[in-house]
């Protein structure tokens, strides 16, 4: 499936070819802390099929626990999160976010990861009062 997206001011843009099969939500707490919300959902595209068409986004390199090394993309303007991949040399497969997707309504999660970490309030969801439908 072919997708495009850009960040929210629209300096960086990008198209990749995903498998929608592979739409995961993780929900370790560097995902919790880095979109500023309950989890993050991501969708593996291999360096060949990832196409930067305009700008370049800043790299922050985070260490997880086990002492590996990713590179985070973002929006050095208006802060959206484009992806994170390996550190160093070789191949690199790009774990881009889905909410940067024009197409992210058909990116539908398959799979969740780190669920232990998932805030427990999340099943909940489906009870809670909506108040606005609509952003004005």
């Amino acid at each position: 499936m072919k997708i495009d997206g850009s960040c929210h001011c629209g300096k960086i843009t990008y198209e990749a070819e995903v498998d929608p099969a592979k739409v995961s939500i993780c929900h370790c707490v560097d995902c919790q802390k880095f979109t500023g919300t309950a989890f993050r959902v991501t969708v593996p595209v291999s360096e060949n099929d990832f196409h930067l068409l305009s700008g370049e986004p800043k790299i922050y390199v985070k260490t997880a626990e086990s002492g590996n090394k990713r590179a985070q993309a973002f929006c050095g303007d208006c802060g959206s999160q484009f992806y994170a991949t390996s550190v160093g040399d070789g191949s690199k497969v790009y774990g881009v976010r889905t909410g940067t997707a024009r197409q992210r309504t058909q990116l539908v999660p398959k799979v969740q990861t780190w669920h232990e970490e998932a805030l427990p309030w999340l099943p909940e969801l489906a009870c809670v009062e909506t108040t606005f439908e609509r952003q004005s």
